[in-house]
């Protein structure tokens, strides 16, 4: 992955998407070039039993699939996910959490991305995988223009 595309793509989480803001969560690299999402704990995210909830989960996952995918290309592809497959294999309380998404299989048309997600012990709380689209030339510079009555 180029710098410019992982700054881009740092940039474009960290700084531009709401989601990340409203859980907290960053967004980093490892030195395999998959996405790493940590969350610390946020209370607003519980549901009535105390838990974290699993769409916090599920955004985590998805998170880390997308940006593990889209570091595997260059400007001009943006991607889309198409499908993912989420197993809860535990309750996640009062802990920060963090996803990592792992290529499986790099393709033409898309990516299959596996995703894991633990606790701040290391246990295993959830996994997933993923399928994501390669939408060619439509580059990241093209995705963030403003749309004709879409807010910017």
């Amino acid at each position: 992955m180029s710098q410019q595309r992982r700054d881009a793509l740092l940039d474009l989480f960290n700084n531009r998407a709401p989601i990340a803001r409203f859980f907290g969560m960053r967004l980093s690299y490892n030195e395999k070039t998959e996405a790493v999402l940590d969350m610390p704990y946020n209370p607003n995210l519980d549901h009535a039993l105390g838990g974290i909830h699993g769409g916090a989960y599920a955004a985590m996952l998805d998170n880390a699939g997308w940006f593990t995918a889209a570091a595997a290309h260059d400007e001009s592809c943006w991607v889309a996910t198409s499908e993912i497959s989420i197993r809860y294999l535990r309750p996640a309380k009062g802990c920060a959490l963090r996803a990592v998404g792992h290529m499986l299989k790099s393709g033409k048309r898309q990516d299959v991305v596996v995703m894991e997600l633990r606790d701040d012990k290391g246990n295993l709380v959830g996994h997933a995988t993923g399928t994501f689209i390669l939408l060619e030339d439509v580059g990241l510079d093209r995705a963030l223009k403003p749309q004709p009555g879409r807010p910017s």
